[in-house]
């Protein structure tokens, strides 16, 4: 019995051995589908995490999204990182990614629109009625007014160009605490760390910690612009569908709730 129990061993060996040899391949597991990774905008993320769950519902894939200031993101993208799509807040980082053939201009579309807003942290400041020579540094005193970094942080250069297009800026420029992201503005204000802040009207409504106050002529600043493209290094073949997923009406109908206009 134990003899023939080792004979039929050597031959279940015997064959495994051949098989292995000749070639066969043996079964694999199914490879997991490749994230379609995004870098966008921080002012975009309650928005895009609504956007993002409903395509991984109706097309069964993920997104994985990387926020932050599009100045960051693009200066990220020209350094290698690996993105599929950028959602910029501003047509300028757009422009640069395109001048360095980082995005595939074929694909790249004016999404959305916003406004910028005043807005404070407590609910009873009272409203302010922002036009030519209004009296922000009085509002102030010796406190903040948070915004993104004005110099390179889209939220931060629409205000900037606001407030001095409303003849202020001179008078509050040293007050400013520039922020890495228009978010962490916005977390300033909320937190209690400046009575005051510059943000987009789709941030204010996202946090119950800030009130807004204000809102800025939307001829005192350019047009606020969010462009979307595919990153020129996408390989990814579920980019593109995601891509128009994004600018679809089912989209639009979850940025509209957050409080962005559609453009395209």
């Amino acid at each position: 019995m134990r003899t023939k129990r080792r004979t039929l061993l050597k031959f279940v060996t015997a064959a495994v051995t051949a098989l292995g040899v000749s070639g066969m391949p043996l079964a694999q597991p199914a490879a997991a589908a490749e994230k379609v990774t995004v870098f966008a905008a921080a002012s975009l993320k309650n928005a895009l995490d609504a956007v993002n769950a409903a395509w991984q519902k109706e097309a069964g894939k993920e997104a994985a999204v990387s926020y932050a200031a599009s100045s960051a993101l693009a200066k990220q993208i020209e350094a290698g990182a690996p993105a599929d799509v950028f959602i910029s807040a501003d047509l300028a980082w757009m422009d640069y990614v395109a001048e360095k053939k980082l995005i595939k201009d074929d694909t790249r579309v004016n999404l959305l629109g916003n406004r910028i807003v005043l807005v404070a942290g407590s609910k009873d400041t009272a409203p302010v009625d922002i036009k030519q020579g209004f009296d922000l540094k009085g509002l102030l005193g010796d406190e903040k007014l948070a915004m993104g970094a004005v110099d390179s942080v889209p939220a931060g250069k629409y205000g900037k160009a606001a407030l001095e297009k409303l003849g202020v800026w001179s008078a509050v420029e040293k007050n400013v605490a520039g922020a890495e992201n228009v978010r962490a503005a916005l977390l300033l204000v909320s937190k209690g760390e400046a009575p005051y802040g510059i943000v987009y009207k789709t941030d204010a409504a996202a946090d119950k910690g800030v009130a807004i106050v204000g809102t800025f002529p939307e001829d005192s600043h350019p047009p606020i612009v969010y462009p979307i493209a595919l990153t020129a290094e996408s390989s990814n073949p579920d980019a593109a569908a995601y891509l128009d997923f994004v600018k679809s009406a089912k989209a639009a109908a979850l940025f509209e709730a957050q409080g962005f206009k559609i453009l395209n």
